[in-house]
């Protein structure tokens, strides 16, 4: 089989497309900006939805797999973090979507949906489809298991990857999200779009502006609007409906964020230290966060242990932290990770259905997909990883919130520097955001199917 020049350019271009399905079924219920991103979905066949929280990712996932199963007559696979199942099925129910959940392989038409810890029970070959629910945290299992999910999905001419994505500029996280949908996987990508200071692939080295040592990977000369015009291709970003056209943001705006900084003061230093002094390494800051265990928790429980304070998240980092927490906290619950699978999401489940209104957990387990828009008041000790700090926020914080949010944020003065680049990533992280949204608004205009009146030239020796 022969394929013409302009496929062959096509094809090289990695902008093939649409080879979807025209949706049969749009909900009235759905507002116009999710109905257009469902509808482009379904067209484009592989794609990936990056929306901030609260903005109808779960229904228009609802919508996807419904049309899909109905196109193809076989099931539609929703995969998500462990209780996010739950609360789907109570999403399904409200909007008369018929959804089984399903934890020993079985598949169930029109929509089956299981948590990603137990896909290895399922057989691919009986789904037409799958959608991946918050996405983001592919990132943070281990390669194998990243390659489980890609590879379940690699032969499915119907993908859905749903996420908020905060930290755009982590490149790495978007090939791997291109890889799982059937494009270009991220060594290839970097090798397209990016260039490091030692002229190799390696993965591992940091970007720029993310600190560390060299090399640090940075866009090609003109690549950088050739590298949104192919992520636009086959992904749609935005953190309100405006960012995705002309829609309006009236019925989509945050309650407000109120911050309290708390800085406690230890009662031992640092050893061979006279004062306190900032941890510069990450040896230091470790040290800093053990040292300080029980002066941290105090100050914690000191906050939440009022009703009038609830209901409250707490976040963690340390296992003995959580321990002391539970300990410290009346009426507490603490999801940690020795906990099996079926305990987690019981105890998660509880929190979201009321019956527990405080609740210790991290970020790693309990920070991904949950609506907790009831709990208005967190509890958080600082970390490096603003993707985790974000999405345990946004747990509370998002559309749907009738309050504001009091986020207590609790550290030492040795953790100055912990805290420093968290709010410097915060910063950074939105005029990324606000550049991919830039792009993007940029290239939906672009008509990728020009006609040029002029037949294209081949050289005589082709």
């Amino acid at each position: 089989m022969t394929e013409s020049y302009q496929d062959f350019i096509e094809r090289k271009s990695q902008l093939q497309g649409m080879d979807g399905l025209k949706a049969k079924w749009i909900p009235s219920v759905m507002f116009d900006f999710q109905a257009f991103l469902t509808e482009w979905a379904l067209l484009r066949a592989r794609a990936a939805i990056f929306l901030d929280c609260g903005l109808g990712k779960t229904l228009m996932e609802f919508v996807w797999a419904q049309n899909v199963a109905e196109e193809t007559n076989k099931p539609v696979l929703i995969s998500c973090p462990l209780a996010v199942s739950y609360q789907m099925l109570k999403e399904a129910n409200k909007f008369g979507i018929e959804l089984h959940r399903s934890s020993d392989g079985k598949a169930h038409k029109p929509i089956t949906v299981t948590n990603y810890q137990r896909l290895h029970l399922f057989n691919e070959a009986e789904f037409s489809g799958m959608v991946c629910d918050e996405s983001g945290i592919l990132k943070g299992y281990d390669g194998a298991t990243r390659k489980i999910i890609t590879n379940f999905m690699r032969k499915m001419k119907y993908r859905l990857l749903a996420t908020a994505t905060p930290a755009p500029n982590d490149y790495i996280e978007l090939g791997n999200s291109s890889e799982a949908l059937g494009y270009l996987g991220s060594p290839e990508m970097l090798v397209r779009f990016f260039k490091n200071e030692q002229n190799n692939s390696d993965q591992k080295s940091k970007w720029v502006g993310k600190g560390g040592g060299t090399p640090k990977w940075r866009f090609k000369g003109h690549a950088e609007e050739h590298f949104w015009r192919w992520v636009c291709s086959w992904a749609r970003a935005g953190r309100k409906p405006s960012d995705v056209g002309q829609f309006s943001d009236e019925k989509f705006i945050l309650p407000g964020l109120i911050q309290r900084d708390w800085i406690v003061e230890p009662r031992s230093l640092p050893e061979g230290k006279l004062f306190q002094v900032p941890a510069f390494s990450l040896y230091e800051q470790r040290e800093e966060r053990r040292r300080t265990i029980r002066e941290r928790c105090e100050k914690v429980a000191e906050l939440v242990s009022e009703k009038s304070q609830r209901p409250a998240a707490v976040w963690c980092h340390l296992n003995p932290e959580g321990d002391l927490l539970e300990k410290m906290i009346p009426d507490c619950i603490q999801v940690k990770g020795a906990d099996s699978d079926d305990e987690k999401e019981e105890k998660l489940m509880a929190f979201t259905n009321l019956q527990a209104d405080c609740i210790v957990s991290k970020s790693q387990i309990a920070g991904w997909g949950l609506n907790w828009q009831h709990c208005w008041h967190q509890t958080h000790f600082p970390t490096h990883s603003f993707e985790q700090w974000f999405q345990s926020v946004r747990r509370s914080l998002r559309f749907g919130q009738t309050r504001k949010v009091l986020l207590d944020l609790i550290s030492t003065e040795g953790e100055k520097i912990v805290m420093d680049n968290l709010k410097s990533k915060a910063v950074a992280a939105d005029r990324m955001f606000d550049r991919i949204v830039a792009l993007m608004s940029k290239e939906l205009k672009i008509n990728r199917r020009e006609q040029f009146d002029e037949a294209e030239m081949i050289p005589a020796w082709m």
